[in-house]
């Protein structure tokens, strides 16, 4: 006989909340969406991103995990680009309901034709981005051992009081308590059953694990990291970005390299200092090598990406553009992320022209477009000694290596 199916794992995101408490900016430039002033806080910004994606990546990083539906509200207008970012095809969506009881429903819903009545499904917080590997496969062990369902949670530490009239009413004993974290992991069929019983009764559940208790289903504590905060306030997305930064550690580094054939002109551009010459540079945009391999390796550090995928060439509204424009907005997103340029490194290969009398302007130049002071930009030139492409004057091309510090 044939072993069974192996039970596959979908995943729930709720994420059609307002978070109110939260007060959340308008979601910055860098992160490619749009955002009025006093978004949702899953939306965001947060080190390069949103909120959500962060939250996301860390389910869709989880091979076990067949599919993640996101529950966000009928009028969200910024998931689209969101989705379009993360580019994963077992992300889908699904619309929100009245409060996060009725959109994990709703989510479950989604997944009717696609989930067995006994597959797993993870429901986790979109705003608690900093959940861990470590903390999703000790889920997936009390899993295997039997359990019927599993919580993150994390003892309670800290004295516990009652409060009445902003006053000590007493304290409270605080053995056996535990904070609810999320995710939360229950049968399909078994958390549907209990969500909709809940409703129906008129019971308010404020996480999964209380309706089924109401089922008589009790779930294993999964002891999870204090890390894993749930964002409340707008103050916590400065914790939750000094907590990924720690488990990213505080240094990146990065590398590009760019480009372009001589055609018509009677100059180039490098680092953004028109040179004269005889000749132009064949480019969609003005062709500035050194900069296009400075932005790559920007993006590269960052994790986010080539020059290419941020300002494609198909685009008509890059024709021409100056690549100063380029490097002021992956600059951003550089500070928008957390770090700051150390140093960088570059290099020129051309025959010619000449770059030396042109070195200090450049660095200067690329220094108040990333916000630094020059001395932080070094600029080489070499030859290739009459070989290849560049050799024989057909050419020229730029190579970057940088370094990024956590500010």
């Amino acid at each position: 006989m044939s072993a069974p199916a192996p039970r596959r794992v979908w995943a729930v995101v709720p994420a059609a909340g307002r978070g109110e408490r939260f007060a959340a900016p308008a979601v910055a430039a860098a992160a490619d969406a749009t955002a009025a002033p006093g978004a949702p806080k899953q939306y965001a910004p947060l080190l390069g991103a949103t909120v959500v994606e962060w939250s996301i990546r860390r389910l869709l990083a989880e091979t076990r995990i067949h599919g993640v539906v996101v529950v966000i509200a009928d009028d969200d207008r910024i998931w689209p680009a969101v989705a379009a970012r993360l580019a994963d095809p077992r992300l889908q969506s699904a619309i929100g309901g009245a409060n996060r009881q009725a959109s994990v429903i709703n989510g479950l819903r989604r997944l009717e034709a696609q989930a067995a009545p006994d597959d797993w499904v993870l429901v986790h917080d979109a705003a608690r981005p900093c959940v861990t590997p470590a903390e999703l496969h000790a889920l997936f062990d009390a899993l295997d051992a039997g359990a019927s369902g599993a919580v993150l949670a994390a003892p309670v530490v800290d004295t516990v009081k009652r409060e009445r009239d902003g006053r000590i009413a007493a304290t409270v004993d605080r053995a056996g308590l535990w904070r609810a974290l999320t995710p939360q992991v229950f049968g399909y069929a078994a958390l549907r059953a209990a969500l909709e019983a809940a409703a129906a009764a008129g019971v308010a559940v404020t996480d999964e694990s209380q309706a089924m208790e109401r089922a008589g289903i009790a779930a294993v504590l999964v002891p999870g990291s204090a890390f894993n905060l749930k964002l409340t306030r707008r103050e916590d997305l400065g914790t939750a970005a000094k907590i990924l930064k720690s488990e990213a550690g505080s240094m990146r580094i990065g590398q590009g390299f760019d480009a372009h054939a001589f055609g018509n002109g009677d100059h180039v551009v490098l680092g953004g200092v028109r040179i004269p010459y005889p000749r132009g540079v064949v480019a969609h945009s003005d062709g500035d090598v050194l900069i296009h391999a400075l932005c790559d390796a920007l993006l590269g550090a960052l994790g986010q990406g080539d020059i290419g995928q941020h300002f494609p060439d198909t685009d008509p509204a890059h024709r021409g553009a100056d690549s100063r424009l380029f490097l002021r907005e992956v600059a951003l997103r550089m500070r928008t992320a957390g770090f700051e340029l150390v140093n960088a490194d570059l290099t020129v290969l051309a025959q010619a022209p000449r770059i030396a009398p042109h070195r200090n302007a450049m660095a200067a130049t690329l220094g108040a477009d990333l916000g630094v002071p020059c001395e932080r930009i070094n600029i080489k030139a070499t030859t290739t000694e009459r070989l290849g492409f560049i050799g024989r004057g057909e050419g020229l091309a730029a190579q970057a290596a940088v370094l990024l510090d956590a500010r």
